[in-house]
């Protein structure tokens, strides 16, 4: 927890101090514990309240009593109208927008088709559209949206908001985002890698930080991994962590576009999992497709997406020969994980994004066991395997963390 100080000259400072301590509580706080926990005079405290109260930011929240002698103290927690963020979430097949108020819960919350060339302006104006939809929420005061937050596929320059390379949306090479974001809004914007705001928003759901050093696999388009340790997201000396995709894991397994095969990342991708379903006649061709065995197909997102949800479907409902490709990427991601977990020393692995739903039931029903068996006693303790509780909106749900953070979070230099 950052200590504050007393210093007139960084109040801005201590006001963030107060607001983050109050947002890790839960439960809120009174005047004496946000002393006791920020290091804060209780003079300074009492100043500090009074203007995040004035602000609309907190707000008082019934009396405490229990436990504690003489007059009942007033509780603070965050007043959850006090501010909003808005998240997007970039992606080749979908445009996720949502609406965070001040606590990190979703107030609203939209998706749009993506353009299906992948056309960088095209798609800015629906993301503009979604964003003034979402700001006109009903009972949202549109004069406290702070900010924007967009997660993207990487690579980006997070310090000039720029998509750089996204290999599955070619179009948005080294396009300008937060600028145009900007210009168009008029709200700051952000821009962030699209693992890591997954990351944030798994980070946001556990303020009290109960959970330590955990990996977040993040399934969608393709696939990525974001790293908590240390109670702190781990994002790399650019912002760029993540990119996990090609460690070997099947040998035998797909050519990958970087020249190799077997690698994870091409191993679970779903545009993969379809063209094997398609060779081997468990999917049906699209219709004036022709189908040769082990040529990739240019199949538009779309029908990927529909394909991948088939496929899904009759793994589930017992077909052997769906369940076998699914069941292929599993023991690829359990190899990967064994070593990603010991490596690291992690103690829990969250899942979750666009894609994760269709196969959280097999893969939580067997990564447990292809672990053990892989295992050869290098871990000293279980890992927890679970679906992330954010749904699928989570790589927008964290670039809306982000906005909050970036604007409350305590700094050294505020003031």
């Amino acid at each position: 927890m950052p200590k504050g100080a007393n210093l007139p000259a960084i109040a801005a400072f201590n006001e963030t101090v107060v607001l983050d301590a109050v947002r890790r509580s839960g439960g809120g706080l009174s005047r004496v514990e946000l002393a006791s926990v920020t290091g804060l005079s209780a003079q300074t405290v009492t100043n500090v309240t009074r203007r995040l109260l004035g602000q609309g930011l907190i707000r008082e929240a019934g009396k405490q009593s229990e436990g504690s002698p003489g007059k009942p103290r007033t509780l603070l927690r965050l007043d959850p109208a006090g501010a909003y963020a808005v998240g997007v979430h970039l992606d080749p097949t979908v445009i996720t927008c949502v609406l965070l108020d001040l606590e990190g819960e979703v107030v609203e919350h939209l998706r749009r088709p993506a353009p299906l060339d992948g056309d960088a302006k095209e798609t800015l104006a629906v993301i503009l559209d979604a964003i003034r939809s979402l700001i006109a929420t009903p009972g949202v005061d549109a004069s406290r949206v702070i900010g924007v937050g967009v997660a993207a596929p990487g690579p980006i320059d997070a310090d000039t908001g720029v998509v750089v390379r996204p290999p599955l949306i070619p179009g948005w090479n080294d396009f300008h985002l937060r600028d145009e974001l900007t210009a168009a809004t008029g709200l700051p914007s952000l821009v962030a890698k699209d693992v890591i705001s997954a990351a944030v928003a798994e980070r946001w759901r556990d303020p009290a930080g109960a959970s330590k050093d955990y990996a977040f696999i993040y399934y969608g388009t393709g696939a990525g991994i974001g790293l908590v340790l240390g109670g702190e997201v781990y994002t790399g000396s650019t912002d760029n962590a993540g990119d996990a995709g090609h460690v070997l894991v099947d040998p035998g397994g797909a050519l990958c576009a970087c020249g190799r095969r077997g690698c994870w990342g091409e191993s679970v991708r779903p545009n993969r999992l379809v063209m094997q379903g398609l060779w081997s006649g468990v999917l049906p061709a699209p219709a004036g497709v022709s189908v040769v065995d082990g040529v990739d197909l240019d199949l538009d997102v779309e029908t990927v997406d529909a394909l991948f949800t088939r496929l899904t479907e009759a793994a589930d409902a017992g077909d052997e020969r769906s369940a076998a490709i699914i069941d292929r990427s599993i023991r690829g991601t359990a190899f990967y994980l064994s070593n990603l977990t010991a490596l690291l020393d992690l103690d829990r692995v969250v899942f979750g994004g666009p894609s994760w739903s269709r196969v959280e039931r097999r893969y939580l029903a067997q990564l447990s066991d292809r672990l053990a068996e892989i295992d050869m006693g290098i871990l000293t303790h279980p890992v927890l395997l679970e679906g992330s509780a954010v749904g699928e909106d989570v790589a927008a749900v964290g670039a809306a963390c982000l906005v909050l953070d970036e604007t409350f979070s305590p700094r050294v230099g505020r003031g």
